[in-house]
């Protein structure tokens, strides 16, 4: 028997339910299908087998709850949303942390508030690093 393969990243679909998932902390199917947008008409058998492929994927795990299965995440987001930016700051930016938050704050539609929160969480960790 062939070993399952570990995936570590998401397709976009795949995100969209892993997002519901955080959001509920667990959910079937028609929890899920019930929080994505109405103008997404998505059927019940599509967004089962999203939730199988996921499963398979070892991002969730399933229960039985009468006749439906209950879905829940092995994966916290912050975990997942760590090993996005990195697999990021690797592919596109040269492995170079640094080129990746300057594109971030060279963006002009970027607000000084945000900005400013930006520089609180660098003198934060510096802080933390040094003290």
């Amino acid at each position: 028997m062939k070993p399952k393969r570990k995936y570590e990243l998401l397709t976009e679909v795949e995100l969209e339910f892993m997002n519901i998932l955080w959001a509920l902390d667990e959910g079937t199917v028609r929890d899920v299908l019930d929080q994505l947008p109405s103008e997404r008409s998505l059927a019940y058998t599509s967004a089962a087998t999203i939730l199988r492929i996921l499963e398979q994927k070892e991002f969730v795990t399933s229960r039985n709850r009468g006749k439906s299965h209950v879905y829940k995440p092995t994966l916290a987001k912050d975990v997942y949303q760590m090993r996005s930016l990195k697999d990021l700051s690797v592919k596109l930016f040269d492995d170079a942390p640094a080129s990746l938050v300057a594109r971030l704050v060279d963006d002009n539609e970027l607000s000084e508030e945000a900005l400013g929160q930006i520089r609180a969480l660098v003198d934060r960790r510096l802080k933390n690093d040094t003290g």
